[in-house]
């Protein structure tokens, strides 16, 4: 009987396909959130911000999850309280984060000030940091269920269309926040509320998925020993021990600082330096997650039928230093090829996470696979945190350009792509010093997923 109901779960595709779908919506929602301010910073600064202070708010999002540990401590908490009470944590932080930003937003504090920086800039960078550890250890988790229910399966594929889906919520952010804000007289708040009623929307699909886990830990012998074993502090030195890992996890680090931050900051630098029409310019950036919908999906099959992970993400890495290097020149200026390049930085934004993040289980053992995801995203976390400040202050002191009376007419963003070129230089390097390690220590990069 227990094997019969096994089958039913885990061992069933529609069992597995669905867990994946609830999961992956309430992720979806969650990077709807993440993203709902990106096309709203012209409007901000018009408002009264600094691009300094928008710097701040976009690098808040990592600030308690690295300086307070936040993140690493919820892969503990991950491995030892198990993935329902984990994701309905996270996914109640995600929410609670939203609505405190919603409501900083909505509040006029007039010019009040602290540390030097508006005070509305404080509460909605609180929020969103709050909201941040809810997304990040909901990244953790999401990704120890689909290792869960997908392995010798379809892992890369499933993997694939959990970030695709998760790229619509990026998609629509950038497509439809800026609309939606004028729309309801300029007011940012207005779309920060729109992602409130999704987050509370993915926790009810979030809960419907722990009935489903509930189910398959009951039937499954093999969970029940893993809950057991529960986490040990060797587990950790057994992580860092592995040189494998530090490489994935450098590399993660390097090739998301230069895909969000860049993000962050990329419908401005369509309005000024491609003179896209303010309505029009988030629709650019939004061709970065559309094309990962289609493609991480089709990199995932390909990496679970014929392996070569470590390969793809030395190509992903390739193409994200070209893109970068494309922004950097002054003189390439046409929209037509501002659309080229950001075709082909999704492609690089498929190749990439498509191939890295199926490695980490053939790298790292189960019971030690949420404290491993978690530190690759605390240490990601600092490059989502500290290179949207970089970048803010390096357009506020080197890249304004001023009139004789002062007034800012535009921005040369020369130097701040320079800085994420940087970034796509130093991903090659290392993913190929990943495969260099993988044909020395045998991880498996190179080998399929599915097991025949």
């Amino acid at each position: 009987m227990t094997e019969a109901i096994r089958k039913r779960l885990s061992e069933s595709k529609g069992a597995r396909w669905t867990a994946l779908i609830l999961v992956s919506f309430t992720m979806m929602c969650g990077y709807f959130v993440t993203d709902v301010m990106s096309p709203l910073e012209d409007m901000l600064v018009k408002s009264g911000w600094t691009s300094s202070e928008y710097g701040f708010f976009a690098g808040s999002y990592g600030y308690i999850n690295v300086f307070l540990l936040m993140l690493f401590f919820g892969g503990i908490i991950l491995d030892k309280c198990g993935i329902r009470f984990t994701g309905i944590m996270s996914a109640s932080l995600m929410t609670i984060g939203a609505l405190i930003k919603y409501a900083a937003l909505a509040h006029n504090f007039g010019d009040q000030m602290l540390f030097g920086m508006h005070m509305q800039v404080i509460y909605t960078s609180l929020g969103f940091a709050i909201f941040g550890v809810g997304c990040e250890i909901s990244g953790i988790t999401v990704s120890k269920i689909i290792v869960k229910w997908f392995t010798g399966h379809e892992l890369a594929l499933a993997m694939g269309i959990q970030v695709a889906l998760a790229r619509i919520g990026t998609a629509a952010a950038l497509c439809f926040s800026l609309p939606f804000a004028k729309h309801f007289g300029n007011h940012a708040s207005a779309s920060v509320l729109l992602g409130v009623v999704l987050l509370i929307i993915g926790l009810l699909f979030y809960l419907i998925y722990c009935v489903m886990d509930k189910k398959e830990d009951d039937a499954t012998a093999s969970a029940t020993v893993e809950k057991e074993e529960g986490f040990k502090l060797h587990d950790l030195v057994l992580i860092f021990k592995s040189r494998g890992f530090w490489l994935i996890t450098i590399l993660c680090v390097l090739f998301y600082s230069g895909v969000f931050p860049f993000l962050k900051f990329a419908t401005k630098l369509m309005i000024y330096k491609y003179s896209v029409p303010e309505d029009l310019a988030g629709l650019i950036p939004a061709l970065l997650p559309f094309g990962t919908i289609l493609l991480t999906p089709v990199f995932g099959s390909l990496y679970d039928r014929i392996g070569h992970g470590a390969a793809l993400m030395i190509i992903g890495s390739v193409i994200l230093t070209i893109v970068h290097i494309g922004f950097a020149i002054p003189m390439l200026s046409s929209y037509y090829l501002a659309i080229a390049l950001m075709i082909l930085l999704g492609i690089a934004f498929s190749l990439v996470p498509s191939a890295m993040w199926p490695s980490v289980p053939k790298i790292i053992p189960m019971k030690q696979l949420g404290s491993a995801y978690a530190i690759i995203f605390y240490i990601q976390n600092i490059g989502l945190a500290l290179v949207p400040v970089l970048i803010g202050w390096v357009i506020d002191k080197c890249s304004t350009i001023v009139d004789a009376s002062g007034k800012i007419i535009g921005y040369d963003y020369t130097l701040p792509m320079t800085i994420f070129a940087v970034f796509g230089i130093c991903a090659v390097i290392v993913s190929t010093l990943l495969l260099l390690d993988d044909r020395k220590f045998h991880y498996g990069l190179e080998e399929p997923n599915i097991k025949k």
